[in-house]
C-alpha cells in the first residue's frame, strides 16, 4: 500500500460518483489531502475535499498540479452523456481535449507517481462478431467511428502514450462495465427506469453490470495497490435483458431494430432516457468481458455480483407516472396491450405511427 501523505487530485467532481469518491478518499487515513477539480462546483457535500475550480481544457490545470504537490491524479471526467455540458461536441472536447491537457500537465508534474483513469467497457463496441468474453488485449470488431466510444478509445490511446513518455508513473486504465446503483443516473439505467421497456426484436442481449460502490471501491483499490496495466472491472456473471426486465416487474415492448431507435430519438429529444448509437449497439447484441486479470493481477474482487448489482438498483424503483407514460404510450400507439406475465410480448411487430416517425 502507498506511504502515507499523499495528495490526490480528482477531476468531475461536479458528478455525483466523482463527488462521493473524491469525499470516501479523502477520508483514507493514508491520504494527507484530496483536490477535488471540475469546471463547475459540486452540487452536495463534499467534506474535507478541496475544491479548485479549473476547466481542464485550460492548461491552468498544470499549474494546480504542480501547485497542490499532487502525486496521483485519479480521472473521472470522461463523460457518457451530454447532460448539462452542451451538447456532443462540448463532451467530445471535454472528453478528448480535456484528457489531453490534463495528461500534458502530468507530463509536467516532476512528483507524480500514480494516475488511474476511469474509462468504459463501451470501448469493445458491440456487435454480431463480437466473442463470447473480450479480454483487455483484444480490439473492437468494429472501431467506434463516432460517439462516447470513440472518445473512450481516443482517451486510453493518449493515456497509453503518456504511460510510455513518464514511465516512472503507475499508470492504471480501469474498464468499467455499465455502473448500476440506486443512485446512478446514465443512459442505461434511464433506460431501465422506463415504465414500458422497449427491446430490440429476436434478441436478448448479455449485461453485465457494475455496482456503484465496487466502481468506488476498485478507484480507491488502484491508488493503493499501484498496478500499472488495463483492467476490465465488472461483478461477476451475466444477467440477459429478458431477465433483467422480468426482475423489473415491468412490460417490455420488442420492436424492430429501426422502430427502437426510433423510440430513442422520441425519447432523447424529450429528454427521457438517451438513446445513443453505443446503447442500441448493447441493446441488441450486448456484451461480455473477462474479469481475470482485474482478480490475478489488480487483486481486486467486487462485492456485488451482476446479478446483485442489478438487484440493488431495481430494489427501490418506483412506478413511474406522468409524463414518460404519457409519452410511451404515444410512441407505443398501435401496440398490442402487455401481456399479463412479465417478459416479452409475442404476436407480430404493428406498424409503427406517424407520430413516432416524427421523433
Amino acid at each position: 500500500m502507498g506511504s502515507a501523505g499523499r495528495v490526490v487530485l480528482v477531476t468531475g467532481v461536479s458528478r455525483d460518483l466523482g463527488r462521493r469518491f473524491a469525499r470516501a478518499v479523502a477520508a483514507d487515513p493514508s491520504v494527507d489531502r484530496v483536490v477535488g477539480v471540475d469546471a463547475v462546483p459540486p452540487r452536495g457535500d463534499i467534506g474535507e475535499v478541496s475544491f479548485v475550480r479549473a476547466d481542464i481544457r485550460n492548461p491552468v490545470i498544470a499549474k494546480v498540479i504542480v501547485k497542490e504537490d499532487v502525486d496521483t491524479v485519479v480521472h473521472m471526467s470522461v463523460i457518457s452523456t451530454p447532460g448539462s455540458t452542451g451538447g456532443r461536441n462540448t463532451m467530445k472536447e471535454l472528453n478528448v481535449i480535456g484528457t489531453m491537457q490534463l495528461l500534458a500537465a502530468c507530463q509536467k508534474a516532476p512528483g507524480l507517481r500514480a494516475l488511474v483513469v476511469k474509462s468504459s467497457t463501451t470501448v469493445y463496441g458491440a456487435s454480431n462478431r463480437d466473442p463470447a468474453m473480450f479480454t483487455e488485449d483484444m480490439e473492437p470488431r468494429r472501431v467506434p467511428r463516432s460517439g462516447y466510444a470513440k472518445d473512450v478509445a481516443e482517451v486510453e490511446g493518449y493515456v497509453r502514450g503518456f504511460a510510455r513518455r513518464r514511465p516512472d508513473v503507475s499508470v492504471t486504465i480501469l474498464r468499467a462495465a455499465n455502473v448500476i446503483g440506486p443512485l446512478v443516473t446514465s443512459p442505461l439505467t434511464s433506460y431501465f427506469r422506463l415504465p414500458v421497456v422497449p427491446t430490440v426484436l429476436g434478441y436478448d442481449p448479455r449485461l453485465q453490470f457494475l455496482h456503484e460502490q465496487d466502481l468506488l471501491d476498485v478507484l480507491r483499490h488502484a491508488i493503493g495497490a499501484e498496478v500499472a496495466g488495463t483492467f476490465n472491472v465488472a461483478g461477476d456473471g451475466i444477467l440477459m435483458l429478458s431477465q433483467a426486465v422480468r426482475r423489473l416487474q415491468r412490460p417490455s415492448v420488442p420492436l424492430p431494430p429501426f422502430a427502437v431507435g426510433r423510440v430513442g430519438s422520441t425519447l432523447r429529444s424529450a429528454r427521457v432516457a438517451d438513446f445513443s448509437p453505443e446503447q442500441l449497439g448493447l441493446l441488441t447484441y450486448g456484451r461480455g468481458v473477462d474479469t481475470t486479470r482485474m482478480r490475478t493481477e489488480l487483486g481486486f474482487e467486487p462485492a456485488r455480483t451482476t446479478a446483485a448489482a442489478f438487484a440493488d438498483f431495481a430494489a427501490p424503483l418506483p412506478p413511474t407516472g406522468g409524463y414518460a407514460d404519457r409519452l410511451l404510450a404515444r410512441v407505443a400507439q398501435g401496440l398490442p396491450e402487455p401481456a399479463p406475465t412479465p417478459g416479452p410480448l409475442t404476436g407480430p411487430v404493428p406498424a409503427y405511427t406517424r407520430g413516432a416517425d416524427r421523433g
